[in-house]
């Protein structure tokens, strides 16, 4: 996934409302999600909650399987079976699933990562029988053919090219991450290489499907207008009769510390301004350091009273645009952050103002406001995320496959909320460190003899 598809996710806690109020709350109340877990025969764990403020019912089929998953000479399994899974099943034609929900008045998607894919629709309360019926048939009974694998695998390599190979900065996320990481399970992007996905075969993906689509392999959570007791029954009806497999191999999440820094420049013939990408290596999220550095992203680049922003963008003017997010993996995550040099200004003098600023939030820290500002803006937009009955079927259901832990949709605002300044300042010191950094510096590239003639 490229750096900007990352930032928009590792937005969702901290970048809503970082221009808001910086006010403290006098009292915090408590806000909670009720939900039931049931665990059914064949292994399925089903999440329920029970919600009738509004006639719609959303469920998320969340699978424990991303390119984490993928070996080498087979990336971009992950991503391309998530497009394979609307290709038709038993009972249902190829394309007929959106066809069905957007018919009866419904939206629907499916995403991947490193670490999970899920699949989501949300419909009217009255069509939830469609709902299962449609996720169950697909477990159970998907129709892979060499036709529907040759018609996936084109789109997907045309999605890598509109998304990656013909997009400004397109290439230097994955140089990136392959820089950072030295375990092949986060190495190597999510969308995968052309070699790979050419040399996917049906066998290949039958035994993909077999291992990882496997109902003690999922979580599914439904959140709506729906009695607990009589969805459970549908549920059941629908997935329990789908044969468990065997239990996917672990995957070794080890990474090896990082002793010195790491650094590649990238010519880009679609750039038109440099760009100076930095990412500090860190930890897997949902733990107490990586809350500090979510909030220590937010106090250092997180909108446009950040220290990043107004020291490089207003004060300085060395740049157009720079931001960054602390990246939430179940593994070691990083801290990245990205700034558009501005035209005549060396790259070189962005970094190094850059690091200024770490230096002094180091030995500075953070001010009271921006601490408030952090836990704030995370309360808010935390909050706002919770209306949608859609985004607690994704939340939880993502916090059960990435950390056993479906009740963290209750927790995470405490976890946030123990965030102290002295913990701000200890993780700077502790992970933003030069050995500990990963640097790709793109630059435009000029267009043959005659642009180079121009210059």
């Amino acid at each position: 996934m490229r750096l900007k598809q990352r930032f928009l996710t590792g937005l969702l806690l901290f970048a809503l409302a970082l221009t808001g109020s910086a006010l403290a709350v006098p009292k915090e109340r408590k806000v909670g999600v009720n939900f039931k877990e049931t665990k059914l025969k064949n292994g399925l764990r089903v999440i329920t909650v029970e919600d009738h403020s509004a006639p719609v019912i959303a469920i998320s089929i969340t699978y424990n399987v991303g390119s984490r998953n993928e070996r080498q000479g087979r990336t971009g399994f992950a991503h391309l079976f998530e497009h394979m899974m609307f290709k038709g099943s038993q009972n249902v034609g190829t394309g007929e699933h959106f066809y069905l929900i957007f018919n009866n008045g419904g939206t629907m998607n499916g995403t991947t990562n490193e670490d999970r894919t899920n699949y989501f629709e949300a419909l009217p309360a009255n069509q939830l029988d469609l709902a299962l019926f449609l996720e169950a048939d697909r477990m159970r009974s998907l129709v892979i053919s060499k036709e529907n694998l040759d018609n996936q695998r084109n789109a997907v390599q045309e999605e890598r090219r509109l998304g990656v190979d013909n997009q400004p900065y397109g290439q230097s996320g994955e140089v990136q991450q392959a820089l950072i990481y030295d375990n092949f399970a986060y190495k190597h992007s999510v969308i995968g290489s052309m070699e790979d996905l050419n040399a996917a075969s049906v066998e290949d993906v039958s035994e993909f499907f077999k291992m990882y689509y496997a109902p003690n392999n999922a979580v599914l959570t439904l959140v709506g207008d729906f009695k607990t007791a009589d969805a459970l029954k549908k549920i059941k009806q629908q997935f329990e009769s789908i044969p468990r497999q065997s239990d996917p191999p672990p995957v070794d999440m080890a990474e090896p510390q990082q002793t010195a820094e790491r650094r590649a420049n990238v010519d880009d013939a679609l750039a038109r301004l440099p760009q100076v990408d930095i990412a500090f290596k860190a930890v897997p999220g949902n733990t107490a350091d990586f809350y500090a550095l979510q909030v220590l992203s937010a106090a250092l680049q997180g909108g446009q009273s950040s220290r990043l922003y107004q020291a490089l963008v207003k004060d300085k003017q060395l740049v157009t645009n720079v931001f960054g997010f602390m990246d939430e993996k179940r593994g070691p995550g990083a801290l990245y952050t990205s700034a558009t040099v501005r035209q005549g200004i060396k790259p070189a003098d962005v970094e190094a103002a850059i690091y200024q600023e770490i230096e002094r939030l180091k030995k500075e820290g953070i001010a009271d406001w921006e601490l408030q500002k952090a836990k704030n803006s995370t309360r808010r937009a935390f909050i706002n995320n919770l209306q949608s009955s859609l985004s607690r079927a994704i939340s939880i259901g993502q916090y059960t496959v990435y950390y056993n832990e479906p009740g963290l949709i209750n927790t995470r605002l405490d976890k946030v909320s123990a965030v102290t300044k002295a913990d701000v300042e200890r993780v700077a010191n502790k992970y933003l460190a030069p050995t500990n950094r990963t640097v790709v510096v793109t630059m435009p590239k000029a267009k043959g003899p005659a642009a180079a003639a121009a210059k």
